[in-house]
């Protein structure tokens, strides 16, 4: 009887791992997650990088491990003293990081500032909404092979999330944010309308887990055909949420990627 028992517990495990997709993960998944309330709230892009190269592999930890500070906080203002504050290429006339935080045009300078010196390749950035004949499902398809080729490289991507409701008859953006990729299925199922993704939220430092999917209702269009984004269904996520009044449709949508492709 025990013997019958046993041999079906192990079945019934090689069967669950057998279903269960193979992940593409980060290098250095114990690395310790940086926060960025010990900072501010703004400063989810200095954090999310710092997070990017921790999780990374031995060559991009060089960038982390460069970073001057103590602890975290110290090390987060590093980023953003040497860093954030220098003159944006993206908007003439102001620093890179302020009060509302920091774009991704910026954050991928910082980053690429960030690696000199280390004898690492240049980080890109890629905007995610369709391209002209671009179909809801090639675009999926895109930004699978974008998170994935990055962390197959050894960087865990950061992507820019940002919160979209709908008052009256506009969209508006509500709020953003940046969180860094930390693992997802190694290939997309055919057919896929979505796919698993786990993260670091730099609000908190938190390890999440959540799905990038092609929206079933209307995002920033009329029909959820003509949606020109995917969503990012992010239950632990509270970006813009308290931004949205009772009633209004509101989305989580996947706007650009930061990564090595």
């Amino acid at each position: 009887m025990f013997r019958l028992l046993a041999s079906s517990l192990l079945l019934a495990s090689g069967l669950l791992a057998t279903a269960a997709p193979p992940l593409r993960e980060a290098p250095n998944p114990t690395a310790i997650t940086a926060n960025q309330l010990v900072v501010s709230g703004n400063a989810c892009g200095p954090t999310a990088l710092l997070n990017a190269f921790r999780f990374g592999n031995p060559e991009w930890q060089r960038a982390s491990n460069a970073i001057t500070g103590e602890t975290d906080k110290q090390r987060i203002y590093t980023i953003i003293r040497e860093y954030g504050m220098r003159p944006s290429v993206a908007i003439k006339g102001r620093p890179r990081w302020s009060k509302k935080g920091v774009n991704l045009t910026d954050l991928c300078d910082i980053a690429n500032e960030m690696t000199r010196g280390h004898y690492l390749p240049q980080v890109s950035q890629e905007v995610l909404f369709r391209t002209s004949g671009e179909t809801p499902e090639k675009l999926l398809k895109r930004v699978h092979a974008r998170l994935n080729t990055s962390l197959e490289k050894g960087l865990p991507p950061i992507i820019s999330l940002r919160r979209f409701v709908k008052r009256g008859k506009l969209w508006v953006p509500l709020d953003a944010h940046f969180v860094t990729v930390t693992a997802i299925p190694r290939k997309l199922e055919k057919g896929s309308g979505s796919f698993a993704i786990s993260y670091i939220d730099p609000w908190g430092g938190k390890a999440c887990q959540g799905s990038i999917v092609i929206p079933q209702h209307p995002v920033l269009a009329d029909t959820p055909g003509d949606s020109p984004c995917l969503e990012a269904d992010f239950p632990q996520a509270s970006v813009g949420k308290k931004l949205v009044r009772a009633g209004e449709p509101t989305a989580l949508t996947l706007a650009a990627v930061l990564g090595r492709w």
